[in-house]
């Protein structure tokens, strides 16, 4: 029985329902990848969660003289599209809108503001030979799914931002990665990782240049078939199946050769304080991780303010002596 405010959410019966919401990310992903200034591990390309929805985040053209945003509005149900020099265009999104007419609409809008954009019109990793435009039988939009996705994907967010505020090196912003629908945050320990092989996607070489760690969530796949947390180390250091995870729901699964710590999400819906049992989990997949490949963890942890508020107060009879003084 649930004992929180968290929303239902789950894979199995929504499967039509995510795969369509998930070529609209792929769709204004691949607008902003277009058009942004090439960042390390694809941090350029990626989705933000928002108060309204799901957005680009300012978006650069005309040389970088002025910028756009898309924004899938789920307040208002609409595609927004906004630029800095004022213009404001927007189409219904509604439900059974096919992935075509949600394509050719934002395209239209795009042109008429003179924003070129150039993309691999296909679906990424999809497993679909179609091109967006030739999407007409995918139109399972569901307001109400959408709506459920997007809280606990701010939810998420937001537990997310609390964590990664505890680590002093190298962290990626919280956002969403649309080529396959996960909310991340990521942490480098600074070191290069080995070299992958030449047969490599350059997608990967880029995105795993160096050591991480990486946190995330998804709204589940056929390999993992509902809504999830995990995390994993790269390169995976041997032996971290055999450490031990918080919450005891928590579990190591074998994935593509490397390992998956896993926290369900509907078991967070089952704790009266889910915050703090999803950032127990968060904490004990990275210090598994950061300890087996030897990160100084105790150099790049974030102490509490009130710590630091304790190391640098005056002490007792110096406040009148600095009032004095001034």
């Amino acid at each position: 029985m649930e004992k929180n405010a968290l929303p239902r959410l789950q894979y199995k019966g929504s499967e039509q329902q995510k795969l369509t919401l998930h070529l609209f990310f792929q769709i204004m992903g691949k607008i902003r990848m277009s058009c942004s200034p090439r960042k390390n591990h694809w941090w350029y390309i990626t989705l933000y969660l928002d108060t309204k929805g799901f957005t680009t985040g300012p978006v650069p053209y005309k040389n970088g003289l002025e910028t756009f945003t898309l924004l899938l509005n789920l307040h208002n149900q609409r595609l927004e599209v906004f630029t800095s020099g004022g213009e404001e265009a927007y189409f219904d999104i509604f439900e059974g809108i096919s992935v075509a007419e949600f394509y050719l609409q934002l395209k239209n809008i795009l042109k008429r503001f003179g924003i070129e954009t150039e993309i691999l019109e296909r679906p990424f990793d999809l497993n679909i030979d179609k091109s967006f435009k030739e999407l007409e039988e995918i139109r399972s939009y569901d307001r109400e799914y959408v709506q459920r996705y997007w809280k606990v994907m701010l939810w998420a967010s937001n537990v997310f931002k609390d964590f990664s505020g505890r680590f002093y090196g190298k962290t990626c912003p919280v956002h969403l990665f649309w080529h396959s629908m996960d909310l991340a945050v990521t942490r480098f320990s600074g070191k290069r990782a080995p070299k992958m092989p030449s047969e490599a996607r350059i997608s990967d070489k880029d995105a795993y240049s160096h050591e991480c760690i990486s946190f995330g969530f998804w709204p589940g796949d056929p390999n993992i078939p509902e809504p999830a947390f995990y995390s994993y180390t790269f390169p995976a250091p041997e032996g971290i199946e055999k450490t031990t995870l918080k919450p005891k729901q928590a579990k190591w699964v074998e994935n593509n050769g490397n390992w998956l710590a896993i926290l369900p999400y509907r078991d967070l819906q089952e704790v009266e304080e889910p915050a703090t049992v999803l950032l127990d989990f968060l904490e004990s997949a990275y210090q598994a991780g950061a300890r087996l490949k030897e990160w100084d963890v105790e150099d790049l942890k974030v102490p509490p303010l009130r710590d630091l508020l304790k190391k640098t107060a005056p002490k007792r009879g110096q406040f009148q002596q600095l009032k004095n003084q001034s």
